[in-house]
């Protein structure tokens, strides 16, 4: 039985990645025998890594038939996004004015989201977009509220690159939106600070109801 956790770690670890950067996408029949072969391994550590991915909300199990992916729903984003809010707008007041260091962290995301963006890898995009933000949440100092925002994280990296498929012309307003707001931390301007983050995370409810800005 010890064998078996390093094989569904391995599996556990191929299935999520995939549904993350949408290499399975939503509504995806996953079968134990296909990802069995995929991975090189027997079938009870997929069977253990699917109960585990169930358990996280990415997928659901079908007995004898398999698992399917489950699609990002609108109700999902709205959610997240909600709660980001609370959560983004309280760390971007706490960090103004911000330390050098953290500027220059937020800088070399920026530039690193760029250069990602140029060579096509959105789930490298969505991932640097994620980490841009996770950097002020921690620096905020609120640990209980960084842990929040870190559950957040597979529903971050999932919406975002579902949210860039359907909206690629957003990528590059997305990164000008960061730009935005790193000026503003930069500037030691707190309100506008708070504004560019509510700018930047509506967009997305806007999305959700079908609508542009």
């Amino acid at each position: 039985m010890p064998a078996a956790a390093p094989a569904a770690d391995r599996v556990y670890a191929h299935i999520k990645q995939a549904v993350l950067d949408r290499r399975y996408e939503g509504g995806t029949l996953l079968t134990e025998g296909e990802l069995a072969e995929a991975v090189g391994v027997s079938r009870t550590p997929v069977r253990e890594a699917l109960l585990k991915l169930e358990m996280e909300g990415l997928l659901k199990l079908y007995p004898k038939k398999g698992a399917l992916v489950l699609a990002v729903s609108a109700q999902e984003i709205a959610d997240v996004i909600e709660t980001r809010l609370l959560v983004e707008e309280f760390a971007v007041r706490r960090t103004v004015p911000a330390p050098a260091a953290l500027v220059e962290r937020l800088a070399g995301l920026v530039d690193e989201q760029r250069r990602r963006a140029e060579q096509g890898d959105l789930a490298a995009v969505a991932a640097t977009d994620r980490r841009f933000h996770a950097e002020i949440v921690q620096h905020a100092g609120n640990q209980i509220l960084a842990r929040l925002y870190d559950q957040l994280r597979d529903r971050q990296l999932r919406m975002g690159v579902a949210l860039m498929h359907a909206q690629p012309e957003r990528i590059s307003k997305n990164i000008t939106e960061h730009a935005d707001m790193l000026e503003a931390i930069k500037a030691g301007d707190t309100e506008r600070a708070a504004e560019c983050v509510r700018r930047h995370l509506t967009w997305v409810k806007v999305l959700v109801r079908g609508e542009d800005r």
